[in-house]
């Protein structure tokens, strides 16, 4: 079957209310476009679990802190077409003015919404939650598809989903890395060639604190400092914040009990970047 293409949330509202009404499963990998092989990887989870994979492209503006960084923000639509088509996708959402003139509502993620990511990227997390709440109105009961890279957003959009009782499924795909360990990210072409090398300093910083964790090592504070030490030798980075987290509430610890995740986040010049690790169990 063609790739189907609609801007209009009613129309693709429509389409896959005939999907679910013929008993197929719905699928959904929503994305803001430039995708890379992380995109794809998800979508390829996401034919496997279905019988038909929805996609959304849209550069949602109330997740930018910055003007500028929306305004960089790649876009280039047929390229992205032609990749899902190719990917199997039978559906692209792709909304040019997806909120109308006066929009007042947002979606509030109490406690996930202010720290680490959050606490960097003021009112981020809003902007994400709304979004994803009308992206999940238009497509209706399905699995939605998130990338493990940005584990934060995906804890906001499970316990938003698990609070408002949404008829969604919502699953985690893991990191999709380039060669040298650095996480596939569409902010990954911003990078000179020495900030591309730096920038590999992030997956030494995670992987030994997963080595760590793996020795035995229940102090998280000396998993961080760990990290800390390992990204603060590269002159080219700048740390935003180290951290190891309660895998499911997102709170920094003391002491690991249970599943926890190693978070980084780091500027190479005008460029950020974030990358995670589900630390192992000693």
């Amino acid at each position: 079957m063609a790739l189907e293409w609609t801007a209009a949330p009613e129309a693709a509202r429509a389409r896959v209310r005939k999907y679910r009404a013929r008993g197929e499963r719905v699928a959904f990998v929503p994305t803001m476009g430039a995708l890379h092989e992380g995109h794809l990887s998800l979508v390829a989870r996401a034919r496997r679990g279905a019988d038909r994979v929805v996609a959304s492209i849209f550069v949602n503006p109330l997740q930018f802190t910055d003007p500028k960084d929306l305004k960089k923000y790649p876009r280039n639509l047929a390229r992205d077409r032609a990749l899902l088509a190719r990917a199997g996708v039978d559906l692209v959402f792709a909304p040019r003015a997806f909120y109308r003139k006066g929009h007042a509502t947002r979606v509030v993620v109490g406690g996930l919404d202010t720290v680490l990511e959050g606490a960097h990227r003021p009112g981020h997390f809003t902007g994400v939650a709304t979004v994803v709440a009308k992206l999940f109105a238009a497509v209706g009961a399905c699995s939605a598809y998130f990338g493990e890279k940005d584990a934060q957003q995906f804890a906001v959009v499970r316990r938003m989903v698990r609070d408002l009782s949404l008829p969604v499924e919502v699953r985690c795909g893991p990191v999709v890395r380039e060669p040298d360990g650095l996480a596939l990210s569409s902010r990954n072409r911003l990078l000179s060639p020495e900030q591309r090398e730096a920038a590999t300093c992030l997956l030494l910083a995670l992987s030994e604190a997963a080595e760590l964790a793996r020795a035995g090592e229940r102090d998280a504070g000396r998993l961080v400092a760990a990290m800390a030490r390992e990204i603060g030798a590269t002159p080219q980075a700048r740390i935003d914040y180290v951290a190891v987290v309660d895998e499911e509430t997102f709170e920094e610890l003391s002491a690991i009990a249970g599943p926890a995740r190693a978070l980084v986040a780091a500027r190479f010049g005008g460029v950020r970047l974030i990358d995670t690790l589900l630390l192992p169990s000693a």
